[in-house]
């Protein structure tokens, strides 16, 4: 499918931002003054909002985005929605009750954690939950989401708190390698596994003529492109993709487990690393949706 930039930065760019925003709630971000607490929640927030503005921006009426709330029982895009709305709104008072200088209680802080688990969770189900693209329809998909909202959200804590001049620990460190090594090494399987064993679709099962044997059309469908091929017919050759997909490991992965295994306490050091981690997810983003073969591709000769 054709790749759109709004819809990777706001996967991208939401999913770090909440994963941030689960370390801080789980304490990890110590808020030890009001300067502080207002600069590392306006970071947060400008992850989160910058996504989900971008979002808005591949429909066809942005001021419209509001009418696909309505439809929560039935469609994951707006269950997302909802979950965004909520959970900013309470992410917000989980703020000003720490800056009130008390601490949240836990049923609150497990609240605000599930909110955002569930709104990572709602984001990749828009995809995960597509039988019509094979390459989507896994039960890695969500993980996959989940854990690179974890990793990538785990890294951006390193470096708020060598930015704020605080201490990154020994046990902080490791887990931080240990979680982005785990995020792509999930990945690296789901590359391997997710849609290969194709759709189990074929011009032959959909015209029910599979008894006659092999079934091809004798004509195109169209004289030209239309907008089902230029959406949902996009091909990316495999030797680019197996460039791309090495280009997001060593972005992603290979040069911030360096990093952080290197200079844990180095605040420049931990911001190259999380700004690479950014453009490794970025380029892998990009892939998630180029190498996504929709089925009405067979349509028009493809197979898979």
């Amino acid at each position: 499918m054709r790749p759109a930039w709004s819809i990777i930065f706001f996967t991208s760019s939401s999913g770090l931002g909440l994963g941030l925003a689960a370390w801080i709630v789980l304490g990890l971000v110590p808020l030890e003054s009001a300067t502080h607490l207002l600069a590392i929640a306006g970071f947060t927030f400008g992850l989160i909002g910058a996504g989900l503005f971008s979002s808005t921006l591949h429909l066809g009426h942005p001021e419209r985005a509001w009418r696909a709330l309505s439809q929560w029982r039935s469609s994951w895009l707006s269950r997302e929605g909802v979950l965004a709305v909520v959970v900013m709104a309470a992410l917000f008072m989980w703020f000003v009750y720490v800056h009130g200088g008390a601490v949240p209680p836990l049923w609150a802080s497990a609240g605000v954690l599930t909110l955002i688990i569930a709104t990572v969770y709602a984001t990749s189900m828009i995809y995960a939950s597509l039988k019509t693209v094979a390459r989507w329809y896994h039960p890695l998909t969500p993980i996959c989401y989940l854990m690179f909202a974890a990793a990538g959200g785990l890294l951006a804590a390193c470096w708020l708190l060598a930015m704020t001049g605080q201490h990154v620990t020994a046990a902080i460190q490791q887990s931080t390698l240990l979680l982005l090594a785990a995020a792509w090494g999930v990945k690296l399987i789901w590359w391997r596994v997710a849609g290969a064993s194709g759709s189990g679709s074929s011009l032959a099962s959909a015209t029910g003529l599979t008894a006659l044997g092999e079934v091809r059309s004798i004509m195109p469908p169209h004289t030209s492109e239309n907008y089902l091929q230029h959406e949902m017919g996009f091909i990316v050759a495999r030797r680019h993709a197996e460039k791309l997909r090495l280009l997001s490991l060593g972005l992603g992965a290979v040069l911030p487990l360096l990093l952080i295994w290197l200079a844990p306490l180095s605040a420049p050091l931990l911001g190259i690393a999380l700004v690479s981690h950014i453009a490794g997810v970025f380029v892998e983003r990009w892939l998630f949706f180029a190498e996504a073969k929709h089925v009405v591709s067979l349509y028009y000769g493809e197979v898979h």
